[in-house]
C-alpha cells in the first residue's frame, strides 16, 4: 500500500480519482466507498444517507450522502447498478469513515448492470496512485484519522 502526505492509497482498489473507491467481490458485486483523502476533507462524518437495497442507479447517481460539520456530499456510484448491500454499520456510526475507509466504513455494494464495463471508468495501479497524489497536492491535503468519540 502506497502512503502519500499521510494518505493510505491501497494500490489494489479501483478509484474515480475524486472521492470514491471501488473493489470486486467474487460474487459479481462491487463494495463502494470513499477514500482517506475524502475523508479528511470531510472532516468528522456526522450523518450518512446510503441508498436503500434495491435502488437502481444511474452511472454518477448518488449512492450516498455525507454529512460532516463542514461538508455534505454525494459520493456517485461510478456504473450503473443496484443496491444489493448497505453498511448498516456505518450508518449507526458514520464515524467509521474517518477511522477505517478502506475496512469497516465502506458504503454499500453495488451489482453492476453491464460487469464487463463497471470498472472502464475507474482507475487502478500505479495509474491511479500517482493520479491521487496529485488530488492530494491540488487540495493541500495533509490525511489524518479522526480519534474515537
Amino acid at each position: 500500500m502506497a502512503e502519500y502526505r499521510g494518505c493510505e492509497l491501497p494500490d489494489d482498489l479501483f478509484y474515480d480519482l475524486d472521492y470514491v473507491w471501488a473493489r470486486a467481490e467474487g460474487d459479481g458485486l462491487i463494495v463502494l466507498g470513499i477514500t482517506d483523502a475524502a475523508q479528511t476533507m470531510a472532516g468528522r462524518v456526522q450523518k450518512i444517507r446510503i441508498k436503500k437495497v434495491g435502488t437502481h442507479l444511474a452511472k454518477g447517481r448518488h449512492v450516498a450522502t455525507l454529512e460532516s460539520g463542514k461538508w455534505a456530499g454525494g459520493i456517485p456510484c461510478p456504473f450503473e447498478g443496484t443496491v444489493e448491500t448497505v453498511n448498516e454499520q456505518v450508518l449507526n456510526d458514520p464515524h467509521l469513515v474517518n477511522i477505517g475507509p478502506y475496512t469497516d466504513a465502506w458504503l454499500a455494494k453495488v451489482r453492476p448492470t453491464d460487469p464487463r464495463h463497471a470498472f472502464d471508468a475507474l482507475t487502478t495501479g500505479i495509474v491511479a496512485i500517482e493520479a491521487l497524489k496529485r488530488w492530494i497536492e491540488r487540495y493541500d491535503v495533509q490525511c489524518m484519522r479522526c480519534a474515537q468519540p
